[in-house]
């Protein structure tokens, strides 16, 4: 097949744990603005900078697929998740691309200050073009990447807070 005749894509993948409305509204900006065909959301087995993750796979699947299911672009897919290990960026679009033309990795801000540690980055950096999804507390220098382009998202969210948030009214819950 000729890379021509196939779809053209943007990856976000992400540990997804859990999703919530800043990653809907980074999604709901690159449907906007990308020319895209498609976009894949690729939930992580286990993000490889972490050693755990709060929700269950099987959860973080589940409720990423809930959140997109409304966007008839938008496809969950399982792989990394099928790979039961950490999965490298790099891995993963070597997949895609044997299936799509991968024009746009996306990315959050908080994802920059250690880019360059990724697997293989200067391979993914010469493949893609990075679509980098603006976060409050996150300045976006982009001299590592070739090509980018930024994301205006509004949204002051973070997995992380809601874990935060959810580990604090548990141990509230204990208490009482």
């Amino acid at each position: 097949m000729f890379k021509e005749n196939l779809e053209t894509i943007a990856l976000f993948g992400g540990s997804f744990d859990p999703p919530h409305f800043g990653h809907k509204s980074v999604v709901e900006e690159a449907l906007k603005v990308l020319a895209i065909d498609k976009l894949i959301v690729v939930p992580t087995f286990l993000n490889p900078f972490k050693i755990v993750s709060y929700f269950t796979t099987e959860e973080r699947l589940r409720l990423t697929k809930e959140l997109f299911k409304p966007f008839d672009r938008v496809v969950v897919d399982d792989y990394e998740i099928e790979e039961q290990k950490p999965t490298p960026t790099a891995q993963t679009l070597k997949y895609f691309q044997k299936q799509y033309s991968v024009k746009y990795l996306i990315i959050g801000a908080d994802n920059l200050e250690h880019i360059e540690k990724w697997y293989e980055f200067d391979w993914l950096n010469s493949q893609i073009i990075w679509v980098v999804a603006r976060r409050k507390g996150y300045k976006i220098k982009s001299n590592k990447l070739r090509n980018v382009k930024i994301l205006e998202v509004e949204v002051d969210l973070s997995s992380t807070q809601i874990r935060n948030k959810l580990t604090k009214e548990s141990s509230i819950d204990e208490q009482q």
